[in-house]
């Protein structure tokens, strides 16, 4: 991987799990923000010039008047999503953005999976009841639930991790329908279902919302999915449905979703990310009809190790001014 760069190399806003701090140690020297760092410090490490590379997560922001002033060359996320940096303002100013991507597809699926049958079946509020000392024996309505089996899914977006979780659905002998591109639409073949190919129903959008029993959110956050599922797409659904969010929060309105929670607008709902992580709307933890996660979707060791390597590995080679083996924005290397 060439020789070892020089200076003050990498600011780590939060240490990485193994191997990625190992990695960053050997090729360069570590500042490692152990508390993490408020905004305002940020902005402080990315202008002062002390750091070529920042190593960031998820909360730390990146926006156009930080990266308009930032002595850096790098910024490498620990995430998938990059939706914390201004991509636009950071290509402008040379600075180069990494992600980690096709890492955490099943471990994901799985969590949009375990929130459905668990809000379903009342996993939490069941094991709650036996621990409380309250099970006293077999009831024939004691937690009465909702089925999986034989219901409709509802996927918002058809990538990677949508399409996992429709595997694990047709397992479950569920119906399985789409949107590609909601609010919107567009084309997709049947080479491009693949698999998938008359298995799976492609929808629009309204459709989607009105016939799911399940409706799951996959699909990145940007200016056109922002509040894409609002007071009126919760009222649009069945009062039986369950919304399950493992996208970004602020793809739900959030206190429209307590509100139909509360009101039986719709039957429940399984979060692993919130609006405004990590406080949550009002009400919302309260309520009796969801399942709260805290953004564990990728959370698994195999996984969270091979997103540190993936992270470091970008970071190293920004710090060389080299391509990252995982850019978003790989035009920015040429400015």
């Amino acid at each position: 991987m060439g020789g070892l760069v020089t200076a003050t190399d990498f600011l780590v806003t939060t240490p990485l799990p193994d191997p990625g701090m190992r990695l960053l140690e050997a090729a360069g020297t570590v500042t490692v923000a152990e508390n993490g760092l408020s905004h305002g410090e940020l902005v402080d490490a990315c202008t002062s010039g002390n750091h070529r590379v920042v190593v960031a997560q998820l909360r730390d922001e990146f926006d156009a008047p930080l990266l308009n002033r930032a002595r850096i060359t790098g910024i490498s996320n620990f995430a998938v999503g990059y939706n914390n940096i201004d991509i636009a303002a950071a290509t402008s100013n040379a600075i180069v953005v990494g992600n980690t991507p096709g890492v955490l597809t099943d471990a994901t699926a799985d969590i949009a999976v375990l929130l459905m049958l668990a809000v379903a079946r009342r996993c939490v509020e069941a094991d709650a009841f036996v621990r409380a000392g309250k099970f006293h024996g077999w009831q024939p309505q004691l937690l009465l639930g909702h089925d999986v089996s034989g219901k409709t899914l509802g996927l918002a977006g058809f990538g990677r991790i949508a399409r996992a979780t429709a595997r694990r659905a047709l397992a479950f002998g569920m119906t399985v329908a789409f949107c590609p591109r909601p609010p919107g639409d567009r084309e997709v073949s049947e080479a491009e279902l693949g698999e998938f190919a008359g298995k799976v129903r492609h929808v629009s959008w309204p459709e989607l919302v009105a016939t799911s029993d399940y409706l799951s959110v996959h699909v990145p956050l940007n200016a056109q999915t922002r509040h894409l599922v609002d007071a009126a797409v919760l009222h649009a659904m069945k009062p039986s449905a369950i919304l399950i969010n493992t996208a970004r929060g602020p793809i739900v309105d959030e206190r429209a979703l307590v509100a139909a929670l509360r009101d039986g607008t719709i039957a429940g709902a399984g979060l692993d990310v919130y609006e405004n992580e990590p406080r949550l709307a009002p009400g919302l933890a309260e309520l009796p009809n969801t399942v709260l996660l805290p953004h564990v979707g990728s959370a698994t060791v195999p996984v969270r190790a091979e997103m540190a390597r993936r992270c470091a590995e970008n970071a190293i080679a920004m710090a060389r001014r080299e391509l990252p083996p995982y850019p978003v924005n790989p035009e920015a290397l040429a400015r």
